[in-house]
């Protein structure tokens, strides 16, 4: 490589500013011999020439459209490259990495919108899934009351990726609970017997489909469905009174596994 004096090129850092490349990567070029420097200063600095310079544009042009360094070579070294079969290549690629950053982008939207919401449905959807005792104010109350909490993550991140076919599958699981719970009260199935023991392991199962309900958590639901006014609607209007026996069942429950309602709170 010829010696020469800094007028007759220009220096790493004049280029990396001049063409918006870093040095390490004129460096790193310069070493696999991809975009070498023609000169050198009597001191040993590297200079670039103007044709060394109309290489690296290609080379930062072919980059910017995504071509690997290996294909950037053949491109500039290989006179019977396909240029135009090598860009469309690349293009299908580009176009693949769009398609799944779009399917990306509706993923977040639904996550950050189901954090938001709770239930990804539309009102008549609801109405629809749930029958006619549901209160579609329910989700806002419980993202006001729970926002904050692990379970409210939990419960959007399943919600997220429900849709009605999902939805309504759960519903049904909820109305066969609900049923079998009004059954066995009638049939004066008694807190603490096995029977009813298994009612409230089911229903532990089921609200699973919303997030993972511990023992204590459960008997805590138990005594809100009875205290509040509209789960009490709901559950006293499948059985009167039926809201009070769930919280005895669950009570019965907590005990046999060591659990004191009383003191039970909600973890």
């Amino acid at each position: 490589m010829p010696h020469t004096t800094d007028a007759d090129g220009l220096t790493v850092g004049q280029v990396s500013a001049y063409l918006g490349v870093t040095v390490r990567a004129l460096h790193h070029w310069d070493e696999i011999g991809l975009a070498r420097p023609s000169l050198r200063t009597a001191a040993g600095y590297r200079l670039y020439t103007s044709g060394d310079l109309e290489r690296l544009h290609r080379i930062v042009a072919y980059r910017e459209v995504g071509l690997g360094l290996d294909g950037i070579r053949a491109v500039l070294d290989n006179t019977t490259a396909d240029v135009t079969g090598a860009l469309r290549a690349q293009r299908t690629q580009v176009a693949e990495r769009i398609d799944r950053l779009q399917q990306l982008m509706s993923g977040l939207d639904r996550m950050i919108d189901a954090h938001e919401r709770g239930l990804l449905l539309t009102v008549e959807q609801q109405a629809a899934i749930f029958g006619h005792r549901w209160n579609p104010d329910w989700p806002a109350d419980a993202r006001q009351r729970y926002g904050d909490t692990t379970q409210w993550r939990r419960y959007a991140e399943l919600s997220a990726s429900r849709g009605p076919e999902e939805w309504q599958a759960v519903a049904e699981a909820v109305a066969g609970l609900d049923r079998a719970l009004g059954e066995a009260m009638d049939a004066d199935v008694a807190p603490g017997s096995p029977e009813a023991d298994r009612l409230v392991e089911r229903h532990r199962e089921v609200f699973a489909s919303y997030f993972p309900l511990t023992r204590e958590m459960q008997v805590c639901l138990g005594r809100m469905y009875e205290a509040d006014p509209g789960f009490a609607a709901h559950y006293d209007g499948i059985r009167p009174g039926l809201a009070t026996w769930f919280r005895r069942i669950t009570d019965a429950s907590a005990r046999a596994h060591g659990i004191d309602p009383d003191t039970a709170t909600w973890q």
